[in-house]
């Protein structure tokens, strides 16, 4: 008989975020309280800045961020540094990026710590947009006063130097924001890389004193929209007539929220064609019901789906999976249906095929239904988790999706069907097994002898089984919790052998996955 080549003994890796038994759940179940880095991970790749959830007020999820982004800056400045630029970068967290930039330098100036990464590093690797500067600084004087320090201000000026551009400059400045591009310059003094750069940089400058300063030669884009800007309003919608209007508009940089409101007209199904081939990604996906309501062609129209469809457009554009959802939900026509079914299908592309027998358990409880992600949005967390879960239900090779709540509902994915329509379906379905969090009760009633459990949840259980996750499933099966709510308390004990925690609201993290499979530790994903 074997005693060493069975399935209870095989390798096993060890995942970053670990915690112990340690207060309670927002419901009331065992808590498990994690390290300062693992709550900082998790909180971050799910804090939109300043947005309430179910559980927690956007300020108080605020204060504790920024109270984790200064411990951690003195813990583990290297770690913490490497978390925030890949939080701006491939997790594409805004807010969260550039406050927990601001608050790692003040962290360390506070302390004295001048050792190890630099903060004006650290500032430059959150600045990925020529509004963030002034994003920065709003958010600096805000919180810490007017003295903008050294480390912030040089910070600034290199990522200055590399975003400022004609047309950057053109998009971003306004006059409704606190601080203006005129504004970041005098306060940053950046050093032009080239000389446009520098007669850019001057002309904002003048521009502040004398609206109609003269336009630098070098600067072709900014005077292109100036003429346009005289343009009588007949000329204007005249232009839209032309075959050279996409040409006309994209030498003057003009965006579609530019030419909205320079038109003062309807935006008509010619103005959005002429606008639809120099458009960006994003403006893509938020504009498609704009398209088929002004009546875009089919022709037109397939050039767009077939951008929203390519592989490479998708990684560039580093959207969130869930903004194909969206976008699927608000468009009025099928034209855009398949296309954004591939999109979302190349943005989780780091969800792993695993073999064997998989159980995938989607919250579809109050907490993860009653709020969005944001004041504006209508995503919630819910809607987030039945993405991942559904799409990672269709890569498997044996898959049992459950919704769950204060009940399990079994939900049969459809051979053959697209990821985008059977998410579509998981979501009608929210509200049949009650509103409450139970996780155990949902283990118990679900799980039978899988390889494997995927738990998608806030991880805000009840108590009152007097049991835990592992009473229910062995230990020698691995428990892969992917959290979407990043609160202090999660629902069972991680880091150790077979247990573990994820977060985020891209596929990023779910490559640890694989390693972990393999019996190998896995680090974290920056």
């Amino acid at each position: 008989m074997s005693k060493f080549n069975i399935l209870k003994v095989r390798p096993f890796g060890k995942s970053p975020v670990e915690s112990k038994r340690a207060g309670r759940t927002h419901e009331g179940g065992d808590g498990y309280e994690r390290t300062v880095l693992g709550e900082l991970f998790l909180l971050a790749v799910s804090n939109m800045g300043g947005e309430q959830t179910f559980y927690e007020s956007g300020g108080a999820r605020d204060e504790r961020y920024a109270r984790l982004v200064r411990a951690a800056a003195l813990q583990d400045p290297e770690w913490t540094a490497r978390m925030l630029a890949w939080l701006r970068g491939e997790a594409n967290m805004r807010t969260a990026s550039l406050v927990g930039a601001a608050e790692f330098v003040k962290a360390r100036l506070e302390a004295g710590a001048d050792t190890g990464v630099t903060n004006r590093a650290v500032v430059a690797s959150v600045l990925q947009r020529a509004d963030e500067p002034g994003e920065l600084l709003a958010y600096w004087t805000a919180t810490h006063g007017r003295n903008v320090p050294k480390p912030v201000k040089r910070g600034i000026a290199d990522a200055v130097q590399r975003l400022y551009d004609e047309r950057s400059v053109l998009k971003w400045d306004s006059e409704a924001r606190g601080f203006r591009v005129a504004d970041v310059l005098n306060l940053a003094h950046p050093s032009p890389g080239a000389d446009w750069q520098g007669d850019l940089f001057q002309y904002v400058l003048d521009r502040r004193r004398n609206a109609d300063v003269a336009v630098p030669a070098s600067l072709r884009i900014v005077a292109a929209r100036r003429e346009l800007m005289a343009w009588p309003v007949e000329e204007r919608r005249a232009l839209f007539g032309r075959p050279d209007a996409a040409d006309v508009l994209r030498r003057a940089g003009m965006t579609w929220e530019s030419v909205a409101g320079w038109l003062q007209g309807p935006m008509t199904a010619q103005v959005w064609e002429a606008l639809a081939p120099t458009m960006g990604y994003m403006s893509l996906i938020r504009n498609l019901r704009n398209f088929d309501e002004a009546g875009m062609s089919d022709e037109v129209a397939a050039q767009v789906a077939a951008r929203l469809a390519d592989p490479g457009q998708v990684a560039r554009s580093r959207q969130f999976p869930f903004r194909f959802l969206s976008a699927y939900e608000a468009a009025p026509s099928l034209r855009w249906g398949h296309a954004l079914d591939q999109a979302l299908e190349a943005s989780l592309s780091n969800l792993p095929a695993l073999p064997g027998r998989s159980l995938i358990l989607i919250d579809t409880s109050a907490s993860m239904t009653g709020t969005g992600y944001s004041a504006r949005s209508k995503v919630t967390p819910a809607k987030a988790a039945a993405v991942f879960g559904v799409a990672l239900g269709a890569k498997g090779e044996q898959v049992d999706v459950r919704g769950f709540a204060s009940g399990v509902f079994r939900h049969e994915l459809r051979r053959g069907g697209s990821v985008i329509s059977e998410v579509d379906r998981f979501l009608k379905r929210i509200g049949e097994v009650g509103h409450g969090t139970d996780i155990v009760g949902s283990l118990k009633a679900s799980y039978r002898g899988h390889d494997r459990v995927f738990i998608i949840s806030d991880m805000q259980t009840i108590g009152g089984h007097g049991e835990g996750v592992s009473d229910v499933v062995p230990r020698h099966v691995p428990i892969y919790g992917f959290n979407l709510g990043g609160y202090q308390q999660g629902a069972y004990a991680t880091g150790k052998a077979n247990r573990h925690e994820f977060g985020g609201l891209t596929d990023s993290t779910f490559r640890m996955i694989p390693l972990l499979e393999a019996g190998r530790n896995a680090d974290w994903p920056f």
